[in-house]
């Protein structure tokens, strides 16, 4: 069960050149987590590893972003994204994700994220775009949150005629 943590307004960060790591199962309970998640999420190994994924989860991503994540990575495919995480003392921090399918001998067993900072750039971008998908979550209702939240933002990424990967690579890339 995901402990309840009040969220704070303190930012923690980590080097340009430090690496967040983990490893899930399918169904997305961490398998592996290196030492600078731990140290970033405040987090010992052993509240970690058997539980989801999820206990990083900050408040202020909307649901939909997430749909977004698993419906691309169980498809096959790897996720690029921008993801606002919470510490186990309610600080929160920033990163820019790539998660991607694990293999053994030819079957999926999981998943494989590396995780760096994200440039303070890409979050001024990707904060609002947020902060709007959780107004609609909320106007939309638990049922229809994440649905409501994703076709908003896909029709915004359709008017501007990029996809959320060119709009996620381009800002990290040229942020």
């Amino acid at each position: 069960m995901k402990p309840q943590i009040v969220p704070t307004q303190r930012e923690v960060s980590f080097a340009p050149d430090e690496f967040i790591v983990s490893k899930t199962d399918l169904k997305g309970r961490i398998t592996y987590a290196n030492r600078v998640f731990m140290r970033v999420a405040d987090y010992a190994e052993d509240q970690l590893l058997g539980v989801q994924h999820n206990i990083v989860r900050h408040p202020d991503m909307p649901r939909g972003a997430f749909k977004h994540l698993w419906d691309t990575i169980q498809n096959g495919r790897e996720w690029f994204g921008f993801v606002k995480n919470m510490t186990s003392r309610g600080d929160f921090y920033w990163v820019f994700a790539n998660v991607t399918a694990d293999y053994l001998d030819g079957q999926m067993i999981g998943y494989y994220s590396v995780r760096r900072q994200a440039p303070r750039k890409a979050i001024e971008v990707m904060a609002p775009i947020y902060a709007e998908m959780l107004r609609i979550e909320r106007e939309a209702g638990p049922a229809q949150a994440c649905e409501a939240s994703l076709a908003w933002l896909t029709a915004q990424l359709a008017a501007k005629k990029v996809s959320y990967e060119r709009l996620v690579l381009d800002l990290f890339h040229h942020a």
